[in-house]
């Protein structure tokens, strides 16, 4: 069959170009789904500016949700008419992560950046016949894609696909850098550093997991007042006036938890991150850095002296088939805000238009309405 999806041939000053692509058929264990909404991550534009290296051409996006179409041979996770959010970490549930309770370390998410499944074959094809992948094995920039069914998580019917959407990746990872990354407890002190898409999410996710102090640092004041609306009990736009006013708040104990959600990962921020924790403290390293240089360097007398950690945190640390329902469940309590945080809604051919907006400011989270 055939689907309009925005793909990216080269990395650089190109964006994203709409295209008509073939889809095959899903083989044994794998789903075609309708793709209904897909959020506009940071994560894809990295792809553009080739700080995250994929195999191109590429479909972008990687948080989707939708209907199931169809399904081959032996899948048994879901069935034709099934409301879906995928994860962009797959989870099959019995490889050694997996089993291990790390669902966000599936093997089957070895192919993230080669765009193929995990026959190492490819669904989406050009008219000439080129292969071409999709982000995290999904590709949620087309209407309609052919994935593993380990991507799939199913929904429950009253969850719009715009907010499942963005479920699959930029809630969880934000959530979990504070819930399961920072281990965020009753009473803590917790500063996140850049409040987009994923940082509000680790904001609302130290506020639930009962910090009483929720510093929120980013340069831009719209995200500010935002990041105070949805959790945040004091923010700054920059890092000095932050740690200033955590040293004289906790008299001098300094805070519990830092977290590093900013667009890209920066020798200077994690520096930061590691001067405003106090003894015990855990920094959390969300943000992507750069495929080339260093961006954590820190005095090993700093670490062992104050007992401090750095931590690398990956979807927040969660368990996509655990925790997805689990979000969906706060949700749908209204204890975790999400119709809030979408901005602005776009179609694909203004899939570029989303991503200007993205990076001057101008959006928390903008979503992909497909049209069918």
């Amino acid at each position: 069959m055939k689907t309009m999806a925005a793909v990216m041939r080269e990395p650089g000053e190109k964006w994203w170009e709409i295209e008509e692509l073939e889809l095959d058929e899903p083989k044994a264990g794998e789903v075609r789904i309708k793709f209904m909404a897909s959020g506009l991550c940071h994560s894809d534009d990295h792809v553009r500016t080739g700080d995250l290296p994929a195999r191109l051409p590429i479909v972008g996006g990687h948080e989707g949700a939708g209907i199931v179409e169809s399904v081959g041979p032996e899948v048994t996770r879901v069935k034709p008419g099934d409301r879906v959010v995928c994860s962009f970490i797959p989870a099959c549930g019995s490889c050694p992560s997996c089993s291990t309770g790390r669902q966000y370390l599936c093997d089957e998410g070895r192919n993230a950046l080669f765009g193929g499944l995990l026959d190492d074959t490819f669904r989406f094809h050009s008219k000439a016949g080129e292969d071409v992948g999709g982000m995290c094995v999904l590709g949620t920039f087309s209407q309609y894609a052919v994935v593993n069914q380990s991507s799939c998580v199913k929904l429950v019917e009253d969850i719009p696909f715009e907010v499942a959407a963005l479920v699959g990746c930029g809630v969880p990872t934000g959530w979990g850098s504070a819930v399961y990354g920072g281990e965020v407890g009753a009473g803590d002190t917790v500063v996140v550093y850049g409040v987009g898409g994923v940082g509000i999410h680790a904001v609302q996710g130290a506020r639930l997991a009962g910090a009483t102090t929720v510093v929120a640092v980013d340069p831009l004041d719209s995200k500010l007042d935002f990041a105070k609306r949805l959790g945040a009990t004091h923010t700054f736009t920059d890092a000095a006036s932050a740690q200033d006013f955590v040293r004289e708040h906790s008299w001098g104990r300094m805070a519990d938890v830092a977290i590093c959600t900013i667009d890209i990962l920066s020798e200077e921020v994690v520096g930061q991150a590691v001067d405003i924790v106090g003894k015990a403290g855990k920094v959390v390293v969300t943000s992507v850095g750069k495929a080339e240089g260093k961006q954590i360097v820190v005095r090993g007398r700093t670490l062992t002296h104050y007992g401090l950690q750095v931590r690398g945190v990956l979807c927040g640390n969660t368990n996509p088939l655990f925790d997805i329902p689990r979000l969906v469940r706060l949700y749908r309590s209204g204890d975790l805000k999400l119709d809030e945080v979408i901005t602005r809604r776009y179609r694909l051919d203004e899939v570029n238009q989303g991503y200007h907006d993205l990076l001057d400011g101008k959006n928390i989270r903008g979503v992909i309405v497909h049209e069918h």
